[in-house]
């Protein structure tokens, strides 16, 4: 009787753990499905900070775009491009000049669709742009003024100075008046000479001009500096330095009368021995060559430039 007893308890203590294991209709054991049913989905809540308010709050103040699969978007930034990004794959565009920036949707999408972020970086400035797609071509934009509300300054160690603020300043000087008498040459009819030489910052900026006395057209084929020796004892021994000029605000080819330019060069220090040469040359037919020596004590003479100057401009 007591073995009876024994056999009966085993058999209800083995029975449960069968029924654990017994596989339902969806396939999954008794265990597994009151396992599954036991699992509650956990929501993570996340209360907003003064910090989060302050990032939506920037990330709204982007400028909005507006495209079409019909209409080119030009954005236009006030300096030249440096690096373009473009977010998705939902647009397509590239960096048609030297501060401009041609945008277009990859394909039709759906309206007030985002499009993606444009982040365009200058020599000085970033601007970031967020773009949405628009069904009428007349709502896109097909030409867009990067302003001062659009972009945001940035520290870069490889640029000191702007083309921007190098085209004002010497739009400035450009108008001003002429200080330097010392320099000045004639050859074949053409008087050249040097109205001003400044230094701000790490450039010089040479203020030039060109009198046509003649009664034919000065046809400019290239203007160029040179660092080169005052007296050429010995072709072997003569030594010319080639100067790249990093702006120049006057691009005509040709003058009748009068011709006025200001170029800007990196600074430089050379010896007593050594003059700069400016070289304005006529096309190859003519012939003709108009230079002025610069030397060393013109170049420490120079003026700083004067704020003022910049009342020229209004």
């Amino acid at each position: 009787m007591k073995k009876i007893i024994i056999m009966a308890l085993m058999a209800v203590a083995i029975l449960p753990t069968h029924a654990e294991n017994t596989i339902t209709v969806d396939g999954l054991t008794n265990s597994e499905k009151k396992e599954k049913n036991d699992t509650i989905r956990i929501r993570y809540i996340h209360r907003l900070t003064e910090d989060d308010a302050r990032i939506f709050e920037r990330n709204l103040q982007k400028t909005v775009i507006y495209v079409n699969d019909q209409v080119t978007t030009h954005l236009i930034m006030p300096e030249n491009i440096k690096l373009v990004d473009i977010s998705t794959d939902k647009l397509v565009g590239n960096q048609c000049a030297d501060n401009i920036v041609r945008l277009k949707p990859k394909s039709t999408l759906m309206d007030n669709e985002l499009a993606g972020t444009v982040t365009v970086i200058g020599e000085r400035h970033i601007a970031q742009f967020t773009v949405y797609y628009t069904k009428a071509p007349k709502r896109a934009h097909s030409v867009y003024t990067v302003g001062q509300d659009d972009i945001r300054d940035y520290t870069n160690p490889e640029v000191s100075m702007t083309q921007s603020d190098m085209s004002r300043l010497c739009w400035s000087i450009f108008t001003s008046r002429r200080k330097c008498f010392r320099v000045h040459s004639k050859q074949y009819g053409i008087r050249a000479q040097v109205n001003n030489i400044y230094t701000v910052g790490d450039y010089f900026f040479i203020d030039f001009s060109l009198q046509n006395k003649s009664n034919i057209k000065y046809d400019i084929a290239e203007i160029r500096l040179k660092l080169m020796d005052k007296k050429e004892l010995k072709a072997t021994n003569s030594q010319t330095i080639e100067l790249t000029p990093v702006y120049m605000v006057n691009h005509a080819d040709h003058f009748t009368k009068a011709y006025r330019n200001v170029i800007v060069l990196k600074k430089l220090t050379f010896p007593e021995e050594k003059k700069l040469r400016l070289e304005i040359t006529e096309d190859q037919i003519s012939g003709r060559v108009s230079y002025l020596d610069i030397n060393y004590r013109d170049i420490l003479n120079a003026d700083s430039f004067a704020p003022e100057l910049l009342i020229n401009l209004q």
